[in-house]
């Protein structure tokens, strides 16, 4: 049990049975460490190097001969802080690097379709078209009523939108509809048929039907993503 839980704070198999060898043996020299760890003499050296790298382990040398010795237990809370302050770091360096790599990225090369199922997949779909969600940009969508199986699932969805700028086109009968009433959304509501529940933000177009099983497709493409942001204005701006 002891020996996995160190495995879990991310020591090697060798390593957590040395340093749990050494916690038994106090001061010893490498011969008794191989024989009560049980690890193979030709890996001893490795193994004892890295514990002595991750701080979990000491030595002295006596008359050219180097004794070991682990560190005591409750020190092991300073080797996490020691993990949690380099995986920090390395969140840092990733956020600093990701704008850089996204700069290089050609702004026209990247188009994909991915395809969701069930409202988990939904609610997955719009996180993925949230991701980098900017303040400046305008979230546009067509919307048809399902009833009360969108509206309970958007009210659920809600908070995620409330800083972003949307505006909406729906059927007329839509107007009845409580959650719309209680959003920031711009609406504008028509009397002729819509051509499916469709979502427009920045590069992504995500298509949605709520039958039985429910079904997304999500494509990202920018040329795509423009063409529809026109076909919205051009019913947005039109007589209705």
């Amino acid at each position: 049990m002891e020996k996995q839980s160190l495995i879990n704070l991310g020591l090697s198999d060798g390593e957590a049975k040395v340093y749990l060898a050494l916690l038994k043996l106090g001061s010893s020299s490498v011969g008794p460490i191989t024989k009560e760890a049980d690890v193979a003499y030709s890996n001893i050296y490795d193994i004892l190097d890295r514990l002595l790298e991750k701080g979990l382990i000491s030595f002295i040398l006596k008359e050219k001969t180097k004794y070991f010795q682990a560190v005591p237990p409750s020190r092991l809370n300073e080797f996490i802080e020691k993990k949690e302050d380099k995986l920090r770091e390395e969140k840092s360096n990733i956020e600093q690097l990701i704008p850089e790599l996204e700069r290089i990225q050609h702004p026209s090369s990247k188009q994909e379709a991915e395809i969701f199922t069930g409202l988990k997949g939904i609610r997955t779909a719009y996180e993925r078209m949230l991701e980098n969600a900017n303040k400046k940009s305008e979230w546009l969508f067509f919307y048809i009523d399902e009833g009360k199986i969108t509206d309970d699932f958007y009210s659920t969805m809600y908070s995620k939108f409330k800083k972003i700028k949307m505006k909406g086109i729906a059927n007329k009968i839509y107007k009845k509809s409580e959650f719309i009433k209680k959003t920031h959304f711009e609406m504008k509501y028509v009397n002729f048929p819509l051509p499916g529940m469709i979502d427009i933000y920045e590069d992504k177009i995500m298509f949605i039907s709520w039958k039985s099983n429910p079904l997304v497709v999500l494509i990202t493409s920018k040329d795509m993503a423009q063409k529809f942001r026109d076909y919205f204005y051009s019913i947005w701006k039109g007589k209705t």
